[in-house]
């Protein structure tokens, strides 16, 4: 038998990837994309390991185990025990729920019995039967991208609404704190970014402001006057169209920050893909939160470890 050892290695390294990816999103770490492709490369080295050295102590239970950790440790690097053993179980997870998955969709195309002249029934395939490289590459993608969405989903699930929790917000290198609310009902998207958006209103957001600049910033989304917006927030501006309760459009005048951290359930979640849309008034008259989260930050956000 003819084992193209190239082409099962580069196969190997790229479902290694795909898993890393994977336990990335699914843990909410920051590591960047090199890390996981040196870890992707660590762990396709077991290819060749099993090939040429078949009787080696990798092999084993034991030896696997191991290089399960040192597979972790080089794509997400030493973060305590427990978080990397929690990183191991949940690369263990998605390997077993991706892998199962694909046996499953196999073994429901395939024909495993068949019926003898006789009338007898026999198994003409089995847990040996080789699953091909095609169907690898359509169906790995497939499982993955369902496995994500099925966590994500179940994450969404989990979001406590009606909850506060404490939000800092880092404009302008400035950082300030506030308590935010978490509102199912704020589903803003920015349509051309695809960003959830923040709403923060004007007792937290003029700490950014002279009164010059946010009686400005009013004028500009009243009269609908972009040229009236100060000039050092040009580049930080942008505009949000969306449909009001009562169907009509209106738009809202948004800024970029650098970061938004959100204190959630004992984590500080970071958040550097998302708008703050401007409230030029107070979000409630007790002053009990100044911030309206949106519920997709919470399932998106990475945790942060300050």
């Amino acid at each position: 038998m003819t084992i193209y050892l190239d082409a099962v290695w580069m196969l190997n390294f790229l479902i290694d990837l795909m898993l890393l990816m994977l336990v990335k999103l699914l843990a909410r770490d920051s590591v960047n994309m090199l890390r996981l492709l040196f870890g992707a490369l660590i762990a396709s080295f077991i290819v060749p390991i099993t090939i040429f050295y078949p009787e080696s102590f990798i092999n084993g239970a034991s030896g696997k185990l191991l290089y399960s950790v040192l597979i972790i440790f080089s794509a997400f690097g030493w973060k305590g025990t427990y978080q990397t053993l929690k990183l191991c179980l949940l690369f263990y997870f998605v390997s077993f729920a991706i892998g199962g998955g694909l046996t499953a969709i196999h073994f429901m195309l395939s024909s495993p019995v068949s019926m003898t002249a006789n009338g007898m029934i026999t198994f003409n395939k089995g847990f040996g039967d080789p699953i091909s490289w095609l169907f690898i590459f359509i169906g790995f993608p497939i499982i993955w991208y369902f496995t994500k969405r099925r966590m994500d989903e179940h994450a969404g699930e989990q979001i406590k609404y009606d909850q506060m929790c404490e939000v800092s917000l880092t404009l302008n290198q400035k950082i300030r704190q506030t308590t935010g609310y978490i509102d199912s009902g704020n589903q803003l998207i920015d349509p051309l970014t695809k960003r959830p958006v923040i709403i923060c209103d004007r007792t937290f957001l003029s700490e950014w402001f002279t009164e010059n600049e946010w009686f400005q910033l009013e004028n500009a989304k009243n009269n609908l006057e972009m040229d009236e917006i100060p000039k050092r927030w040009q580049d930080k501006i942008q505009i949000i169209p969306y449909q009001g309760v009562d169907g009509g459009s209106s738009m809202m005048i948004g800024i970029r920050p650098e970061r938004v951290i959100v204190n959630y359930n004992d984590q500080q979640l970071l958040a550097t893909n998302v708008i703050i849309g401007i409230q030029f008034g107070n979000l409630v008259r007790d002053n009990s939160y100044h911030c309206l989260l949106h519920p997709q930050i919470m399932k998106q956000s990475i945790i942060h470890s300050a």
